[in-house]
């Protein structure tokens, strides 16, 4: 029987823009930045409360933050930590770490002191910038750590002096102190790009070179840094501006929630930044009237987004009223958007604008998308991009599996991370193989080569030997009048051991009460919709989900929850 991966299907859904394969330059980071900005010196680059930094600015401050890196001893290859929300400080560290050679690592401000400790240490990381308003908890880990220089920004850095003292004075502006840490040079970040040379640096590197250690949690075990080469990313940015249809000489104006420090945020900073494009600042991702305001007043050509941000908007009149005639395309990555509510939201925003994506941080993050232009299929992550194959196997016996049937996604393609993880070979052999990474993502391929994701591998159910994919009942869940969000997990069962029950935690709507009638009538619902093995023997009311920083549902989280409460 002919392999239907290997007959690439999706190709002819391709966009008439789109060829099948691609030229990669031989270039890195900082090169495809210079290359790319040269001829825009006067152009924002960054619209941030109100303040806008050139690409001059960038250019010439993100000079000073690579001669700061050498003078504090930092050579090619050393690990730099980046703590911030997005402010202007981490985008200046995105272009002065590449300038000087070295390796970004994005250490997000949500990490409790041990978990910072555990990164710093596991990344080598030996200079971090951090945020006054998180200088306690570094200070608490850092003389355990390997860091030997502390720079810290603020969030009112690099606006007018007149706003950040009345920020200050009205307590909108969130503030930290410093102090002295044994051992350990401190100091302000504008202090040290103060003293630095504004001269041109760039150190030469090999394309294969690592850019990026970007850490990614596991099915089990701490998290782990995943080493993206300046290829891969380079080779991601050429593949995404096709795809999009992202002109050089019309660069566009981008409007994203996602934070600098998750792979989707830090990599669409960096392709925007390097193809001169412009990007509106979003510190506060739950802030939904300052991304309101900030698209009316910007007036972006793309956004991006998680799916719970794009349906929170929904739910907001004001987002309602926009003008959305030049807004190009919505996109939307890092959790399934709903089908049933794709329709309601492209009557909003407008018909075929939404494209959804599928990625992870160690494909750098894109391997496939719905075309810009072409054929969207509601529930489907996309096609694979130029130069992506892809094919599912069945996870225990490696085999591929026919099409409409389930089984793991692996993906190869010049994105995918080939250096693996750092410190970790086991698990690097695990998940890459023979230059296919195995994703952990269950998905169907129909006849047109169009991809659904029904489940992450490790949040599949086994009820009795029946697989259930949590996705599907989620879906299912998410089309009842009074369910607001939904998430499915497996519970071991009691009476069966080896055997588990479909339990859910669902946040209702406003006007709906928590109570066993509710509980049964969505149980009756479920009934009429799925296989009685698939029907949620337990549902668990939650005022809100715990979701991570990008808007993904924490199942491992939940599942704890749930089982505590037992």
């Amino acid at each position: 029987m002919p392999d239907p991966y290997a007959q690439k299907p999706w190709l002819k859904h391709y966009d008439d823009h789109v060829p099948q394969h691609l030229e990669y330059p031989r270039k890195t980071y900082a090169q495809m930045f210079r290359e790319g900005t040269t001829y825009r010196p006067a152009a924002v680059a960054i619209h941030y409360l109100g303040r806008q930094i050139t690409f001059h600015e960038l250019d010439t401050l993100s000079n000073r933050f690579a001669h700061f890196l050498k003078k504090s001893g930092l050579k090619p290859g050393d690990t730099v930590g980046v703590h911030l929300p997005n402010i202007p400080a981490y985008y200046i560290a995105i272009i002065g770490i590449q300038k000087a050679g070295c390796v970004l690592t994005g250490v997000s401000p949500l990490l409790q002191p041990g978990e910072l400790e555990y990164q710093l240490n596991d990344s080598g990381t030996r200079l971090l910038v951090t945020l006054d308003a998180l200088f306690d908890r570094v200070a608490s880990v850092v003389e355990k750590t390997g860091v030997q220089t502390v720079a810290v920004a603020g969030i009112g850095d690099f606006l007018s002096p007149l706003k950040r003292f009345f920020g200050r004075l009205l307590k909108k502006i969130p503030t930290g102190h410093m102090q002295p840490i044994t051992n350990v040079t401190v100091g302000r970040l504008l202090d040290f790009l103060r003293q630095a040379p504004t001269d041109s640096i760039e150190e030469p590197l090999d394309p294969a070179a690592p850019c990026l250690m970007q850490y990614t949690g596991g099915t089990t075990g701490p998290p782990k840094g995943a080493l993206l080469t300046h290829k891969n990313i380079v080779s991601q940015m050429v593949q995404v501006n096709t795809w999009l249809d992202m002109q050089p000489d019309e660069p566009v104006t981008l409007l994203s929630a996602f934070p600098l420090f998750h792979q989707a945020g830090l990599f669409l900073a960096m392709n925007t930044m390097a193809i001169g494009g412009c990007q509106v600042v979003i510190v506060n991702p739950r802030d939904l009237d300052f991304i309101i305001s900030a698209m009316t007043r910007y007036r972006p050509d793309a956004v991006v987004n998680v799916p719970t941000i794009y349906l929170e908007l929904l739910k907001k009149p004001k987002f309602r009223s926009l003008d959305f005639s030049g807004l190009q395309w919505f996109l939307s990555g890092a959790a399934p958007f709903p089908p049933e509510y794709i329709k309601e939201f492209e009557t909003v925003v407008g018909s075929g604008k939404l494209v959804e994506v599928l990625g992870m941080t160690e494909t750098s993050p894109v391997h496939m998308s719905l075309p810009r232009y072409g054929k969207k299929k509601p529930g489907s992550v996309g096609i694979p991009l130029p130069d992506t194959e892809v094919k599912l196997v069945d996870p225990q016996t490696g085999e591929t599996v026919p099409v409409g049937e389930p089984g793991e996604l692996a993906v190869k393609g010049p994105q995918v991370f080939t250096l693996g993880y750092h410190n970790r070979p086991e698990e690097t052999a695990h998940t890459l193989r023979d230059g296919w990474i195995f994703t952990g993502d269950i998905c169907t391929m129909d006849e047109d080569g169009y991809f659904f994701v029904v489940d992450r591998l490790k949040d599949m159910v086994i009820v009795s030997g029946y697989k259930v994919f949590t996705r599907t009942v989620d879906d299912v869940l998410m089309a009842h009048p009074d369910v607001d969000m939904a998430a499915t997990i497996g519970l071991p069962d009691p009476s069966r051991p080896g055997s588990e029950i479909v339990a859910t935690a669902v946040v209702l709507k406003a006007d709906v009460a928590e109570n066993d009638d509710t509980r049964k009538k969505i149980i009756a619902y479920m009934r009429e919709k799925v296989a009685a093995y698939k029907v949620p023997k337990k549902i668990e009311f939650m005022k809100e989900l715990p979701l991570s920083a990008v808007g993904k549902v924490l199942k491992r989280q939940l599942r704890e929850k749930m089982k505590g409460a037992e």
